[in-house]
């Protein structure tokens, strides 16, 4: 019996390490495949789906702010209800700071291919995206919408309503063609390099060279 109990508090260990080391929503067949690849136990969606209930058990038994949560097809470690505000107030500045080089271009790939995956993202831009589109999902420009329908079945990313908010736009079909770039450009009251950026990821990408890495943002 003891030895029942331990080898769950091993896998109950291993499904919070899992999820809180993943950069992205994981599935729980892919938390099950992972658990089984390393012990070379028989484990499945609905043995991860047991570990999270009693996870978020002891969550709410010690008083912890935090619970894993289903979110964009998987699970994610997320802040409970209640401690939002304190949250929101640590990342206030960061929220209203002017978005960089690197997330700019990453949103505006987002925003015109959507629903884009990561491979298609860093195809354009030729350079890693994942601190950019950790930056941006965490910042709620940016949403995962789902799974594309190639090998591996990658995230689908797309904007939020709050990326509307912030550009001003009443939905995705108000952002400007590139006709409607060019007049924005020679109006000197608009952000110019945010339409250039915009205009660049419109069209189809070039042969300029990478960037070496996505450090910038």
């Amino acid at each position: 019996m003891e030895s029942a109990r331990l080898v769950s508090d091993t896998f109950d260990q291993a499904v919070e390490a899992l999820v809180f080391a993943s950069d992205v929503a994981l599935r729980p067949e892919d938390v099950a495949r992972t658990y089984g690849e390393v012990t070379g136990a028989d484990v499945s969606a609905a043995d991860v789906a047991e570990a999270v209930e009693r996870l978020n058990a002891a969550y709410r038994e010690g008083g912890r702010a935090f619970r894993l949560r289903q979110w964009g097809g998987g699970l994610r470690l997320a802040t409970v209800e209640e401690v939002a505000p304190f949250v929101r107030a640590l990342f206030a500045d960061d929220e209203e700071r002017r978005l960089s080089r690197s997330l700019l271009e990453t949103l505006a790939v987002i925003a015109y291919k959507q629903p884009v995956t990561k491979p298609e993202v860093e195809h354009v831009r030729g350079v890693a995206s994942d601190y950019a589109l950790r930056q941006l999902l965490e910042r709620d420009l940016v949403t995962i919408a789902g799974r594309g329908e190639g090998v591996g079945r990658p995230l689908l990313y797309a904007t939020t309503d709050h990326f509307l908010d912030q550009f001003g736009l009443p939905g995705i079909d108000a952002l400007p063609n590139l006709r409607e770039l060019d007049e924005l450009l020679a109006d000197p009251s608009f952000n110019r390099e945010r339409a250039r950026l915009l205009a660049e990821l419109a069209t189809p990408p070039t042969s300029e060279t990478p960037e070496p890495t996505d450090a910038e943002a």
